[in-house]
């Protein structure tokens, strides 16, 4: 391993939930010896790629990553990553396509596609609001969410789209649980009725979720085998836009 790879990878141990890290544990968890540790991550510090913080020295990514994470997401923003993914998608599933994107504590449309393969299809629009509560894209994020923001949308009247839409917070909250667990949400006829939609989450700048990807069809043509490949589908291209929005997502959302 080079002396570039073995920087990047000391990088990739930080997370939302190890932000910090000593020359100790880095140590350990990366298997290299502490000497070259420390010569790389001040290598790294040099740069502005990480900084040293407290009277214990932990190591924390440093504004280095975020100048270029602001130079990353304005020549490739989510929509032009987004467009050609969900076109291509659409015709390979059959299936009306479309990615979400989350703006404060609102979810929209941001871009779509639908499939020539049928002529009966799911209908979206343009910058269309999501309500998060009673879309398999909104809990999709909101599984993935922090505390303040799922707190804030389930304090809220919440608006029961078709008879199945899930209004009670508790009932919610415990599928946010499931969904991160397994990776995926999912949904029949909670936002309007009769359409079978699963979504996987979207992460950029680590493992913030942005918003999400997701798949709708009516419900008479969702067999098990389409149902399988929808799930499979969403998240194997939530995972790929991840990576181009240099997102991280959490071990959970990988989950089949």
């Amino acid at each position: 391993m080079g002396t570039t790879s073995k920087a990047l990878s000391l990088l990739r141990l930080f997370s939302g939930s190890q932000p910090e890290i000593g020359l100790t544990e880095l140590s350990r968890q990366s298997g290299m010896n502490k000497a070259t540790v420390y010569r790389l991550m001040s290598d790294l510090a040099e740069h502005g790629v990480v900084e040293q913080v407290g009277a214990d020295r932990m190591y924390r990514i440093g504004p280095g990553i975020m100048r270029l994470a602001v130079l990353r997401e304005t020549t490739v923003p989510l929509r032009s990553i987004a467009k050609e993914l969900v076109r291509a998608l659409a015709e390979e599933i059959g299936e009306t396509t479309h990615v979400s994107q989350v703006s404060g504590d609102e979810l929209s449309t941001l871009t779509y596609a639908y499939s020539t393969k049928h002529g009966t299809r799911v209908a979206m629009e343009d910058a269309e609001r999501l309500p998060f509560h009673a879309t398999s894209s909104g809990l999709a994020v909101l599984a993935y969410s922090k505390d303040a923001l799922v707190d804030a949308i389930l304090s809220k009247p919440l608006d029961k789209r078709t008879s199945h839409t899930m209004v009670d917070p508790s009932q919610i909250r415990d599928e946010l649980g499931h969904i991160s667990a397994r990776g995926y949400a999912e949904l029949v006829s909670g936002f309007e009725q009769d359409v079978h939609s699963v979504a996987a989450p979207i992460f950029a700048g680590g493992e913030t979720v942005c918003g999400a990807l997701a798949i709708a069809a009516p419900v008479g043509r969702v067999n098990g085998a389409l149902r399988t490949r929808m799930i499979a589908a969403v998240q194997d291209r939530a995972r790929m836009m991840t990576d181009m929005m240099g997102g991280a997502m959490p071990v959970s959302a990988y989950s089949a």
